[in-house]
């Protein structure tokens, strides 16, 4: 019952987010839309950032869950932008409002963890000194995170897929040439 009235309490902040911004949604909207007291809600939640958080969590794992392997960090990237789009609207109205270092710590979660999983399927089994798997994961999370934050910024414009195919190619062979290196394979 308790996992039931929190997966309504964050379905109908969900919906709430996709009519309007955070800064014009109550505690008193949410019970409302869900048919419980103010007492439930805070038996759950401290209140609407700590929601707002969860939810975040919430589809950060379902991403990373979707990957435990890769392909390509282009595809991983790809399916967290089509993930964002469906959602379009309430993550805009996060992003935009006080709660837009939840937002941030989401995107980098995933960024980090799509990175690890191409950092992995490239090493097929070699290991990296601990530091250069470490400079690479960041470097790579950062280049993630840094575009899908100024993706956010611009709207979530719909047409960034083709640009980052693009990019995509452009780089490829690059990690793998960077972990060769750092591997003393290239001489």
């Amino acid at each position: 019952m308790a996992n039931e009235t929190r997966s309504a309490i964050k379905m109908t902040l969900i919906r709430l987010l996709d009519e309007r911004p955070v800064s014009q949604i109550t505690v008193k909207d949410i019970v409302t839309a869900c048919g419980i007291n103010r007492n439930t809600f805070y038996y759950h939640y401290q209140g609407i950032p700590e929601l707002i958080e969860e939810i975040a969590d919430d589809e950060a794992e379902a991403i990373i869950r979707r990957h435990p392997t890769a392909d390509t960090l282009a595809d991983c990237v790809a399916d967290l932008i089509r993930a964002a789009l469906e959602k379009k609207r309430a993550i805009q109205h996060i992003y935009d409002s006080a709660s837009r270092v939840i937002c941030e710590q989401y995107m980098w979660a995933v960024c980090e963890h799509l990175v690890q999983v191409q950092l992995t399927a490239i090493l097929n089994e070699r290991r990296l000194p601990e530091d250069d798997w470490h400079v690479l994961n960041r470097y790579y999370a950062y280049l993630a995170f840094g575009a899908a934050s100024k993706w956010l910024a611009s709207g979530m414009r719909e047409d960034v897929l083709p640009e980052l195919c693009r990019i995509a190619q452009l780089q490829h062979g690059t990690l793998e040439e960077m972990i060769a290196r750092s591997l003393g394979e290239n001489k």
